[in-house]
């Protein structure tokens, strides 16, 4: 008995990794193979959700609701950390649950950033037609920008993307980046500001 016991823990195969099982899903689209993955990471996606949404019973939804979002998602996306880039698209989903909920109060921006908009007080929209000349005005202002510090604005406040996200899509290194997101929004403050008391 003994040295089938041996050949059997020889050959037996540990299982596999979550490269390997992203690798697998992609070829296949077979869900076994993303269940897996997602069974491994589940806890990580809920206590994210809770963070964020701060509801058990809507953290438990959205979880179930990220296993569908994930399975197209994953298809679209080259994922070299699978639970990295898990972290990041279940805060973004929670971000956008909240959005669409006009949590606006509730919504944390990603690296600890605060709101855009935060201390622009004669632009706070009061009701739907303000809030849509409100964005007007942002578009406008972030036009104004210069090329460098809008792209890395509309990356990081509107798209959500992280400084080392930005980096990797703009070329530039991450004390460019905070620096051209810091001058930016201040410039960007300033813009609609004066923009605000020219009307």
């Amino acid at each position: 008995m003994l040295p089938f016991f041996i050949k059997l823990f020889t050959n037996a195969k540990p299982p596999p990794d979550d490269a390997e099982l992203v690798r697998l899903y992609k070829e296949t689209c077979e869900l076994e193979h993303l269940g897996e993955l997602f069974q491994r990471h589940s806890k990580l996606v809920y206590l994210v959700c809770q963070k964020y949404l701060q509801d058990p019973e809507e953290s438990k939804d959205a979880t179930m609701q990220l296993f569908e979002h994930v399975s197209k998602a994953l298809l679209q996306h080259e994922v070299s950390n699978f639970k990295s880039w898990l972290h990041v698209t279940t805060r973004n989903y929670c971000l956008m649950q909240l959005r669409a909920n006009k949590h606006k109060n509730k919504v944390p921006f990603s690296d600890n950033a605060p709101p855009l908009m935060e201390s622009v007080e004669p632009l706070h929209p009061t009701d739907a037609e303000e809030s849509e000349k409100m964005e007007q005005a942002l578009h406008a202002a972030l036009k104004e920008l210069p090329p460098q510090q809008r792209e890395c604005v509309e990356l990081f406040y509107l798209q959500q993307k992280s400084y080392k996200e930005i980096s990797a899509l703009t070329g530039c290194d991450l004390s460019k980046v905070k620096s051209y997101i810091q001058n930016g929004k201040r410039n960007l403050k300033i813009i609609l500001e004066k923009n605000h008391a020219a009307r």
